[in-house]
């Protein structure tokens, strides 16, 4: 492995390092869905070794399905950047979710500890039982107890979606004992915390939001230690939720100014949770101690009338791009989740998640105030008294 460098650094490099050898300067994007061979007999031990461990076949590429050399280039980026061993990419972060429970199902480890709020999705992935599995939501200090013979995966998220609470990774994991901890990293990104350095064996993103950056690609990866990454291969081959070679080439586009992104767009949303937080027409803000470029907040008034009032801001589902959006979580990304079980999260239904870009903050606030001003309920009474009384 390549001596350790900074963030910054590995986010335009890891992935790229062969480039100049090669005489090339961007990386070339393989579209290519299968490849010759005229050594059948070689291609069938590799095809081999493939099934008995998963691990990547050496020499030229084979199937589209086992693997594509730019999706590669991203997924060793993201193993970099991660602080894992591999990385293994899905054509969205649900199909990664599914394949980790796939490999642990297998395995007959069909039980999953979960704390909620995680994504609605993930949620309900979990509680349907769709994949076969069953799972247990706890609080994080119920984890150690509710591990039985046959738990597969601990899952959390933390910031959580879309609350914004925060986990003790580090004691979490120890709770999980040899049960792999599962953190889901897609808020937060490598750039302000690493799962993997805190005990989670296994960190999973949706690449569609901060690592794609730009809101013109899907896409899923788990980040965890190679022997993990050879079922996950594995099941990605089998059941074929691969990430298409344009989309891999995008999401490392996107790596490369990931740093910067976050660090922009967390520098934005750090003004504007401080301003709504002295807002009389927000009654509570959620904010990560760590930082981050997500805001949840809640309003005195009709949440569905700041949505139906911004003009700058995109009301739309979705995070992480370079513009900022806002959505009702309880009507969108947690409707499909059990309305007592939402709100026992503490996603209440005047609560409003913003994912804030990098637009000059003094016109998002501009927004923002117009689009509260517009909100019917208590919030709005006192705004108009306030400015009345100036």
């Amino acid at each position: 492995m390549p001596a350790p460098r900074a963030l910054a650094t590995e986010a335009v490099h890891a992935g790229r390092d062969d480039l100049a050898r090669q005489g090339v300067h961007a990386p070339p994007i393989d579209l290519s869905t299968t490849y010759p061979s005229y050594d059948s007999r070689g291609e069938a031990a590799r095809i081999d070794a493939f099934a008995a461990d998963g691990a990547e076949p050496e020499g030229p590429p084979v199937y589209g399905r086992l693997g594509n050399p730019t999706v590669a280039r991203f997924e060793t980026a993201l193993a970099r950047l991660e602080g894992t061993e591999s990385a293994v990419a899905f054509a969205t972060g649900m199909a990664a979710l599914s394949a980790v429970l796939l490999v642990r199902n297998a395995m007959g480890l069909r039980h999953v500890v979960a704390v909620r709020p995680l994504y609605g999705c993930s949620d309900h992935l979990l509680t349907a039982g769709l994949l076969g599995s069953e799972v247990t939501w706890v609080d994080p200090a119920g984890i150690a107890d509710a591990l039985r013979p046959d738990t597969g995966l601990v899952m959390v998220e933390s910031p959580a979606n879309p609350t914004l609470a925060e986990l003790d990774l580090r004691a979490v994991a120890h709770a999980c004992g040899s049960v792999p901890l599962l953190a889901d990293n897609t808020f937060a990104t490598p750039v302000l915390q690493r799962p993997a350095e805190q005990g989670a064996r296994l960190v999973l993103h949706s690449a569609t939001k901060y690592l794609g950056g730009h809101g013109d690609v899907m896409g899923g990866v788990v980040a965890c230690d190679e022997e993990f990454a050879g079922r996950l291969r594995q099941v990605r081959f089998a059941t074929g939720g691969v990430l298409h070679p344009l989309a891999g080439y995008l999401l490392l586009r996107g790596l490369s100014t990931l740093p910067v992104r976050v660090r922009a767009a967390s520098s934005n949303a750090a003004e504007l949770a401080g301003r709504l937080a002295a807002d009389p027409r927000v009654t509570r803000v959620h904010y990560p101690r760590i930082g981050g470029a997500m805001v949840a907040f809640e309003v005195a008034g009709d949440p569905h009338d700041v949505i139906a009032g911004v003009r700058l801001i995109t009301p739309a589902v979705s995070l992480g791009s370079v513009d900022t959006l806002i959505q009702h979580p309880a009507s969108i990304s947690h409707r499909i989740v059990d309305v007592d079980d939402r709100r026992g999260a503490g996603v209440s239904d005047r609560l409003l998640r913003l994912s804030v870009g990098l637009e000059d903050v003094e016109d998002l606030w501009a927004d923002l105030d117009r689009a509260l001003g517009t909100a019917s309920g208590p919030g709005r009474v006192l705004r108009e008294a306030a400015v009345a009384n100036r």
